[in-house]
């Protein structure tokens, strides 16, 4: 296991250097200008350990050294506006690949589609997507750049040193691989803790976003002191988890600032020793002695970053374990410039079609034959669990069959364009989405080049348009995602406008009405039938007075096609029917 973690963590950093390559031309200003930094470092060294030796070795006078000053003064502002350009452009480069990655989630989750939100905690992909992303800051802007400062500046101090004493450059071949030797060491200790630091942050931002958005069925059923208990324990095991990073990494700073203290003394007291004995010169000894501190620093400030560097790597497992999920390939065979609509009458067709998801032992839907015919209205029934939701899924295409091919007037239909054929589709489900924006660009969701009248119109036909206007704001009203500020008859009254305002000829419900209060429930079922004319629609029925207006009712059992007919029909030849006709309050 440890060895796999291992493997991992190596795969992981190298695809985040990978990612360098989408802002290479920061990455590279980066460290230029960290290099160009330390080579004035080196001059300063050399100009200054000139100065020092005039005035007081040769007893040059201040008007002999004022031009050394001068150059002094400009070195240190160039240092300073180099180091202000190189936030600047460390800055640039950790945007740049954070707006990228973010970018890939989001289109990668929205590829994904409901079949992997439902799976995953809401709280965590939003962890994952904003605090996540944003944890890679550091390692982008710091650590990785400095890793290769830490390679090159020591060596140009090399270069410079061992032409002028060759005891002191063996000194810093030597000493200069024990920082990084023992930050390795010291990073394989904290690797577990970093990795478990970011899971707590993770299960605490699910914890703390389910906690919200429950909070009102949490305080209807008592629960809210005892939730409140499980967010601190899990606020409490993320502040656990912190402190023994936290504990590591002073650690870890000391035992690099020890190494680093140590070397550059081992530097001074050898030039001290040779420039006693008169054996090294003092404008070379005191040049050295300047840049031993510099040698060690790039070194140090690597060592610093570190864990920086680390926590972004843990971070990053996770979202490259997003984008790395399997996604379904929806346009198989599909050709460009190619474009489909439906015929005025279709029929679609069900062929041994199997589904099963990753996470469970049986399949949802099992062998499949199943027709639709295009201008009726076909009633999905069955228990909890039995594939319902499973089929209009296959339908919308948010999963694809494991099994089997589903046809549409005689095209396949991962042969059609994913968006023609969502063009084709509207949905209805019971607990619409909203979006925190305003009423009239919830409704445009359907269409998004709608113009106002036509917006009005969709609400007038959904009963939405009076309670509408009635408010202060009309259409301009904020609404607040997940239904927040409006009832559940409004939020479905606003689902049923898209509809109209799309005007598709596949009409998918999930019954939208079935729970409201009766006269809710009146009010919307007008506004259905009048949704549902000349359209094909296919609806998750729940209540008997809709169940006996279908043209057809689709019997599902166990994820298998139970049996298929009219109302009618079934009460005949259905055993299975009856007993729920029968529990329904039906006669017959």
């Amino acid at each position: 296991m440890e060895h796999f973690e291992h493997n991992l963590t190596m795969r992981t950093s190298q695809r985040l250097i990978g990612e360098v390559r989408t802002s290479r031309y920061w990455f590279g200003l980066t460290v230029l200008l960290s290099l160009f930094a330390g080579g004035l470092i080196i001059f300063q060294a050399h100009r200054l350990s000139s100065l020092v030796n005039g005035v007081f070795m040769a007893g040059q006078s201040r008007q002999a050294v004022a031009a050394i000053f001068g150059l002094l003064g400009l070195i240190i502002l160039f240092r300073a506006v180099i180091a202000a350009l190189n936030g600047s452009a460390a800055g640039m480069l950790a945007a740049g690949i954070k707006r990228h990655l973010r970018l890939l989630l989001l289109e990668k989750i929205e590829r994904l589609g409901p079949s992997f939100t439902s799976g995953e905690a809401t709280g965590e992909l939003t962890t994952t997507t904003l605090q996540g992303v944003d944890s890679l800051d550091a390692y982008f802007s710091q650590y990785l750049p400095q890793i290769l400062v830490a390679a090159l500046l020591p060596t140009l101090i090399l270069l410079v040193v061992f032409p002028i004493d060759a005891i002191t450059g063996l000194i810093f071949l030597v000493t200069a691989p024990l920082i990084p030797f023992f930050m390795w060491l010291i990073g394989k200790a904290s690797e577990n803790e970093t990795r478990r630091q970011w899971l707590a942050l993770s299960r605490l931002g699910s914890y703390f976003l389910d906690t919200l958005q429950g909070i009102t069925t949490l305080k209807a059923l008592g629960q809210s002191k005892a939730r409140t208990q499980q967010v601190r324990e899990v606020s409490d095991a993320y502040r656990e988890t912190t402190l023994r990073v936290l504990r590591i990494t002073f650690l870890s700073a000391l035992t690099l600032e020890m190494l680093a203290t140590i070397s550059t003394a081992v530097v001074a007291v050898e030039i001290g020793l040779r420039l006693l004995a008169a054996k090294i010169a003092f404008e070379q000894a005191f040049f050295i002695l300047l840049l031993a501190p510099e040698f060690y620093l790039p070194l140090r400030a690597l060592g610093a970053r570190f864990h920086a560097g680390m926590s972004g790597v843990s971070a990053a497992k996770r979202i490259y374990e997003v984008l790395d999920t399997p996604e379904p390939d929806q346009n198989i065979g599909i050709k460009e410039q190619e474009s489909f609509i439906l015929p005025q009458s279709f029929k679609i067709r069900f062929s041994d079609v199997s589904f099963a998801y990753a996470d469970r032992d049986q399949d949802s839907l099992k062998g499949m034959n199943l027709t639709l015919e295009s201008g009726k209205l076909h009633g999905l029934i069955g228990a909890s669990g039995c594939g319902k939701s499973t089929l209009m899924q296959l339908l919308l295409r948010f999963i694809e069959p494991t099994a089997g091919r589903i046809f549409v007037d005689g095209n396949e239909l991962n042969s059609i364009h994913l968006e023609d054929w969502r063009r084709q589709i509207s949905w209805v489900p019971q607990k619409p989405g909203l979006l925190s924006a305003s009423i009239l660009e919830n409704i445009r969701l359907a269409r998004p080049d709608a113009s106002l009248r036509e917006v009005q119109a969709a609400a007038e036909r959904a009963q939405l348009h009076q309670l509408v206007m009635s408010l202060p704001k009309g259409y301009d009203t904020p609404l607040y995602e997940q239904a927040g500020g409006v009832s559940s008859g409004q939020a479905q009254r606003i689902a049923l406008a898209r509809a109209f305002l799309k005007d598709a000829p596949i009409l998918l419900l999930d019954e939208p009405a079935a729970h409201l209060d009766i006269e809710l429930e009146r009010e919307l079922n007008h506004a259905i039938e009048d949704l549902i004319v000349g359209r094909t629609v296919l609806m998750i029925a729940h209540r008997l007075s809709t169940i006996m207006h279908c043209d057809q009712l689709i019997l599902l059992d166990c994820g298998s096609l139970s049996a298929a007919g009219t109302p009618s029909e079934l009460l005949r030849t259905s055993l299975l029917y009856r007993t729920a006709f029968a529990e329904r309050g039906g006669r017959g």
